[in-house]
């Protein structure tokens, strides 16, 4: 490190761990490698993306740098994503990619961490809730609650996704649940030209993601599991994303103290890249940790 940036450092003119670059690093979680990177120092947050994201979803909306400003964040690409292990085996799924945050957390000598879950994240971090609440400082879940239903139309659903996604490299299903009101559905063109896209990135494994979604059944969450939840909790979901508002409103109904922040004119997409989406975080996490001093 440049001795000038040192000394400003220490002078307590210059922020350094927000300067320093993210460490890449990687972990075998019951024997599938996860790629993960962290930065700056505090108490720490893990940060989990969404489905067929990685940990560029988390850089390229500076949510990591920004929390890396006076905390220590940890990204991981979750299983079938980014460069992590992308096994075919559906059994290789489900709590399993809840449990790597725990083996995470363990890797890196951490008791506890804020846990931060966007869309398939926070079904994630749901789910890790009622596995392994101790290890939970709080939870953010955004655009998503945890897999609170299932029933037979849900097991052919998720069997048509995972289908769909082995033959266009993405599913037309879920992009049609997850479209905010009034949205088109996509045509035989796009779905071919989206196919291509899908089908030609080498980042994308069909067979992984679809034996991810196979597992779905492992990450259902019963009513007297979510509502026995006590770490503190925060739902945040755009008002153009009825599908996972349902769904967040469902949890409160289980879980009434947890407050649930709707963003006017967000979607499922682009949620996590609005101001208030950090903002509402940052008010929450402050709260948190005020409260446990």
């Amino acid at each position: 490190m440049p001795l000038l940036i040192r000394f400003l450092a220490l002078a307590g003119i210059l922020a350094l761990p927000a300067m320093l670059p993210a460490q890449e690093q990687s972990f075998v979680s019951n024997g599938v490698r996860i790629h993960f990177v962290t930065k700056g120092s505090g108490m720490p947050i893990v940060l989990v993306h969404g489905r067929n994201g990685s940990i560029d979803t988390w850089m390229s909306n500076g949510v990591f740098q920004e929390l890396a400003r006076d905390h220590h964040v940890i990204a991981l690409d979750c299983r079938a994503h980014g460069t992590s292990g992308r096994p075919h085996d559906p059994a290789q799924y489900g709590r399993e990619m809840a449990l790597d945050i725990v083996r995470l957390l363990d890797h890196l000598q951490i008791f506890q961490a804020h846990v931060i879950g966007y869309s398939m994240g926070a079904i994630i971090t749901s789910q890790l809730l009622t596995l392994h609440p101790e290890r939970c400082v709080s939870a953010v879940l955004l655009a998503g609650a945890g897999r609170l239903e299932w029933d037979e139309t849900e097991e052919r659903f998720f069997e048509q996704m995972a289908r769909e996604e082995e033959q266009f490299g993405f599913s037309p299903s879920l992009t049609k649940r997850l479209a905010p009101p009034g949205t088109p559905d996509l045509t035989k063109e796009e779905i071919a030209q989206r196919s291509a896209v899908a089908l030609a990135n080498p980042k994308n494994d069909s067979k992984a993601i679809a034996a991810l979604t196979r597992a779905a059944r492992d990450q259902v969450i019963t009513p007297a599991k979510a509502a026995a939840v006590k770490v503190p909790t925060l739902g945040i979901v755009g008002s153009e994303d009825p599908s996972m508002l349902r769904q967040l409103k469902k949890l409160k109904e289980y879980r009434p103290a947890m407050p649930l922040i709707v963003i006017d004119g967000a979607k499922h997409g682009d949620v996590s890249k609005r101001p208030e989406f950090i903002a509402e975080v940052r008010k929450f996490i402050a709260q948190v940790e005020s409260a446990g001093q």
